[in-house]
């Protein structure tokens, strides 16, 4: 055989050990495995941990931000939108002037029928009847020289004829349910509200062409033209009405709510108003009195306060002077007495 094939293996033992035939056991020969190196591993991956649960709770955080932010805008739009557009009110202002006039002349003209009479849900000529009352109020007391304090001469006639139409139309509603009386609010304030044209031409003929020795000219324009008034409405909710009990009831409650604040009106309103202005009046100088009656007994409280620390001051600064005289004349005599007794000595 040829001499270049044969390995010497002794050589190589000598040189290098088999990975089999290694000591494990050695630390020399195979490297030494630190715990620092776990250490460091679990480290990392508690960081990656507590890093991702932060990610987290920041993008639930703004997630949950985002989805408030956007619902609140979303109702604010919406609330917006309901309050702030004209369309809502739009169906109840759209009117032609000439079905307001024949409204306004129908409202004087009462119907007997069977069946339920078709009552418009508008509000425009209503709303402008109770502007127009509100105006010949004011007319009314500047006509009558009623004097009042500055603003509660209107302010008394808006909350009067608003809260007329407003609050009577509601009982009437209430009523209407009682009664089996199939009617929407929004008619029973088309209905008072254009039936108080008569209160209107009540006012403003007894104002221009009122006697001063008697009312007789106000009955008969108050039962003329508030009487029909009343009966065009009592007619209308009569036709709405099942029960003959029933009618008189709505009917009864609609004509005397309807009068009465007529008769109010002509009557006792501007008693009323006077009254409350000379309430006011007199409630605010008493007020005024009150206020510096306080002061000047405070005053008379920090004089007499005053007067008392002066007063003590002044003993106190009295008494320290005599004290120091009496010390004064004291050493003074004593000096004296001293150089007498050198005087003697020498």
């Amino acid at each position: 055989m040829n001499s270049s094939a044969i390995v010497d293996l002794e050589a190589i033992g000598t040189d290098e050990e088999s990975d089999y035939e290694a000591d494990f056991s050695d630390p020399s020969k195979v490297g030494p495995v630190e715990s620092s190196e776990f250490v460091s591993t679990d480290q990392t991956w508690s960081a990656k941990g507590e890093s991702k649960q932060d990610d987290l709770k920041g993008e639930i955080t703004k997630g949950v931000a985002s989805y408030v932010w956007q619902e609140g805008q979303q109702r604010a739009r919406q609330a917006f939108s309901l309050y702030a557009n004209i369309d809502v009110l739009r169906p109840y202002y759209d009117v032609e002037p000439r079905n307001v006039r024949d409204r306004l002349l129908e409202s004087l003209i009462p119907k007997i029928q069977n069946s339920p009479t078709k009552i418009p849900r508008e509000l425009y000529g209503p709303t402008m009847m109770v502007l127009t009352l509100i105006a010949l109020l004011l007319f009314q007391m500047k006509s009558y020289k009623v004097s009042v304090q500055e603003g509660t001469l209107m302010g008394s006639a808006f909350v009067t004829c608003f809260g007329y139409w407003f609050g009577v139309s509601g009982f009437l509603w209430v009523a209407a349910f009682v009664c089996n009386t199939r009617i929407a609010i929004i008619q029973l304030l088309n209905l008072l509200g254009y039936a108080l044209f008569g209160h209107c031409v009540v006012i403003c003929l007894t104002v221009v062409i009122h006697p001063n020795h008697s009312h007789l000219f106000f009955y008969i324009m108050w039962l003329v033209f508030g009487g029909l008034s009343s009966l065009r409405m009592a007619s209308l909710l009569m036709s709405r009405t099942s029960g003959k009990t029933q009618k008189m009831v709505i009917s009864a409650i609609v004509i005397c709510f309807h009068l009465f604040f007529l008769f109010y009106l002509h009557f006792a309103y501007h008693h009323v108003v006077e009254d409350l202005s000379h309430a006011f009046a007199a409630a605010q100088p008493l007020s005024f009195e009150r206020s510096h009656d306080q002061e000047i007994n405070v005053v008379h409280k920090t004089q007499e306060e005053i007067d008392i620390v002066s007063e003590a001051a002044l003993n106190m600064v009295t008494k320290a002077s005599k004290r120091a005289l009496r010390r004064g004349f004291a050493s003074f005599e004593a000096g004296k007495q001293h150089e007498i007794a050198k005087s003697f000595q020498q």
